[in-house]
């Protein structure tokens, strides 16, 4: 079981692994991990293989979005409901059931700050279960997926006190 653990951290690490690398850091057989591999997609455990992208790097244009949702729950089917209708919206990256002082955690991406504010007042707000909103832009990423991004400029004016 730890072994197959390992090739899940090394896949989570670098997915552009291969079986073969994989089998010789875990000395392993590759025909045991290419197996591993197979049934841990099969079976849902790995959910997908992504490249992780600085956007800033690129002339894109967008703004990320980070919204506190309180929510009440609906009878028998606790969050689930409203979870599924928020995250099929295309403009939902991300969505994760909470504790503490709201319910949902909703990342969305959008084109500028009034489209995404637009999104929070036309889509979420209006969902009778969502009590309230309060949405955070995203200003700046330093780290992103366990990934630090390009170390930011040093400001060589005499700060000392920082």
């Amino acid at each position: 079981m730890k072994a197959m653990k390992e090739i899940l951290k090394m896949l989570e690490d670098d997915a552009r692994l291969t079986p073969e690398q994989i089998a010789v850091m875990t000395e392993k057989d590759t025909g045991d991990i290419k197996k591993a591999i197979e049934e841990y997609e099969n079976n849902g455990t790995i959910v997908a293989y992504k490249a992780l992208i600085d956007w800033d790097q690129t002339d894109r244009e967008y703004v990320s979005a980070v919204i506190e949702l309180k929510v009440a729950p609906q009878r028998d089917r606790g969050f689930d409901v409203v979870a599924e209708k928020i995250y099929n919206y295309p403009e939902v990256k991300s969505l994760y059931l909470m504790s503490g002082g709201f319910d949902l955690l909703v990342i969305i991406e959008g084109r500028t700050m009034r489209e995404v504010a637009q999104f929070v007042a036309a889509k979420l707000a209006p969902i009778e279960a969502v009590l309230s909103t309060a949405t955070h832009f995203v200003l700046r990423k330093y780290k992103n997926n366990g990934v630090i991004y390009e170390a930011p400029e040093v400001d060589e004016r005499g700060n000392d006190f920082i």
